[in-house]
């Protein structure tokens, strides 16, 4: 059976003067793929997915998605298409309750009508251990509660390809397996996911594929493993010289 590739980058680029955040870019998501995205701070990681999302505009190349050029679609057209994002650092709306927060994205972001819409958060906030406080305010929940709540909202926009950015930085080891095990639920819907993340192990545990960027520029892909052992990876990415 052939792979199908729902994501496409042809040589992106994108810079600010003279700082470049994607330096010929070109890699692909296959559909039902977790693909992982390492790289240091300041590496274009964030700003990569401003770019497929269509918040940033691409200075070169193409992006497709789903077999369509969407190199010049505005960031709503390309979420009711299907793509959409967690954010590094959680901004629920805090004056919200978890469904209503839940309930914005499903009519903003997926322009559903409010009885799908109220299906679709229910579903998402039993998937992501949130149904049970579903009428809380979001301004008093935990950090592992406010990255389920932002995972949530970026289901509920009922994505085919969903991005997620850092979703398990500064959470406790057992929180990150709980959201480890989440993520891996949410794949069983055929989802396809492009993770980006520093906590290793998290990246480790779910992803089929790794890809690794630095200074906007791929310098590795692969089989996951492998690619951690690769020489680059383990110069630039870790700081250590590849010869120690």
């Amino acid at each position: 059976m052939a792979v199908t590739a729902i994501l496409e980058l042809s040589g992106v680029k994108k810079s600010f003067g003279s700082i470049v955040v994607a330096d010929d870019q070109s890699w692909s998501l296959n559909d039902g793929e977790a693909l992982g995205v390492l790289g240091p701070n300041g590496a274009g990681k964030t700003s990569m997915f401003n770019l497929v999302t269509g918040t940033l505009g691409v200075d070169g190349g193409t992006i497709r998605y789903d077999a369509r050029d969407i190199t010049g679609w505005s960031a709503a057209r390309r979420c009711r298409a299907g793509i959409s994002r967690s954010f590094q650092v959680p901004q629920p709306f805090g004056a919200m309750t978890i469904y209503e927060n839940a309930y914005v994205a499903a009519v903003h972001g997926a322009g559903l009508s409010a009885g799908k819409a109220e299906a679709t958060c229910l579903d998402v906030l039993a998937r992501t251990g949130l149904l049970k406080k579903a009428n809380s305010l979001a301004g008093g929940l935990t950090l592992l509660e406010r990255k389920r709540l932002e995972l949530a909202r970026a289901m509920c926009a009922r994505p085919r390809v969903l991005l997620l950015d850092e979703i398990a930085g500064g959470l406790t080891e057992n929180e990150c397996h709980a959201l480890i095990e989440t993520i891996r639920e949410l794949r069983q819907t055929g989802i396809s996911i492009v993770w980006i993340e520093h906590v290793v192990h998290a990246l480790m545990a779910v992803v089929d594929r790794l890809i690794v960027i630095d200074f906007g520029r791929k310098i590795a892909e692969g089989e996951p493993h492998a690619v951690m052992e690769s020489r680059d990876v383990k110069e630039i990415y870790l700081g250590v010289e590849a010869d120690a």
